[in-house]
């Protein structure tokens, strides 16, 4: 045993320290044998004490120690796990029929007497229609008085002018005989003392429906002007579609080649039309030929001939 080691068994051999003193020389080296057995003994125990520990220690860093979580590559959409699904059994629905819309007939617009304004309530007053005149001119009875009135924005022809009859004829069915709504514009009567209205019967403007018949013309009568906006449409109304007073008038039938001046009713001889009206003692013919519509009447009977005795 070298020094250091002495000293170091010493030192672990303190308590005894004074049997070593007490031990011969034999029993000194015997001592120094299993002193050396003993501290081999004992180094060997403390190396696999340490080597316990140490791998003690290994173990519980093992199980402390955790994997590092390797990165990965997260799909920013699931797919859901496909999973076999049979559709539920649901009720077909039967064809149905279709509805088709009934084709409906369009009614066919009437004519109807275009705007309808309401007659002004301080400015109307009742009266009766006692006679038509003419086209623009009828006579009314107001508190048992009767007066002329002209109507208001219009111009209808006169009754010897072309189209004259038919004016006041139309007018005639209109007002006559009826109860009226008369309307004061501005002038209370016009220069030859008639009433100057508008004439209403029921919600019917008569003066306006006289322009849209194609009657009479859109006047302005100023200061009477109320309607004139609406006199003047329809009677452009009327004028495009021929009515009335804008109907395409028949063109006159030229006469055979040298009968000029001869009227055709009577082809066989020459007779000139009226006027004169003549009779038969005005003219040297007997028993001719006449065709309708015989201006002169030499054909009295209608058989066709002329001036017969």
């Amino acid at each position: 045993m070298t020094r250091r080691e002495q000293t170091w068994y010493t030192l672990l051999m303190n308590p005894l320290t004074a049997s070593w003193r007490r031990l011969g020389r034999r029993g000194r080296a015997w001592a120094v044998a299993g002193g050396g057995c003993g501290t081999l003994a004992l180094a060997t125990l403390l190396c696999a004490l340490c080597t316990v520990l140490s791998s003690g220690e290994r173990r519980a860093g093992t199980v402390a120690r955790t994997p590092a979580v390797r990165p990965t590559l997260a799909l920013t959409t699931r797919l859901p796990a496909a999973t076999p699904t049979r559709p539920s059994p649901t009720a077909t629905p039967g064809a149905t029929a279709t509805p088709r819309p009934t084709p409906s007939e369009t009614p066919t617009p009437t004519p109807t007497a275009t705007p309808r304004p309401t007659p002004t309530e301080e400015l109307r007053v009742a009266a009766q229609v006692a006679r038509v005149v003419d086209g623009d001119t009828i006579r009314v009875v107001i508190g048992g008085q009767e007066y002329a009135l002209r109507y208001i924005g219009i111009d209808a022809p006169e009754p010897d002018d072309p189209s004259g009859p038919e004016a006041a004829e139309a007018n005639r069915r209109l007002v006559e005989g009826r109860a009226v709504l008369l309307e004061r514009d501005v002038s209370e009567t016009d220069r030859y003392g008639r009433l100057l209205r508008y004439v209403w019967v029921g919600d019917l403007l008569v003066n306006a429906e006289m322009v849209r018949l194609g009657y009479a013309q859109a006047v302005a009568y100023p200061p009477d002007v109320r309607y004139q906006e609406l006199f003047s449409g329809l009677e452009a109304e009327a004028r495009a579609a021929q009515r009335g007073l804008w109907a395409p008038q028949p063109t006159a039938v030229p006469t055979r080649t040298g009968r000029v001046g001869c009227d055709p009713s009577y082809p066989d001889v020459c007779i000139p039309p009226p006027p004169p009206d003549l009779d038969c003692g005005d003219i040297p013919y007997r028993r001719f030929r006449v065709l309708p519509p015989d201006p002169h009447r030499f054909d009295r009977d209608g058989d066709g001939i002329g001036c017969e005795s």
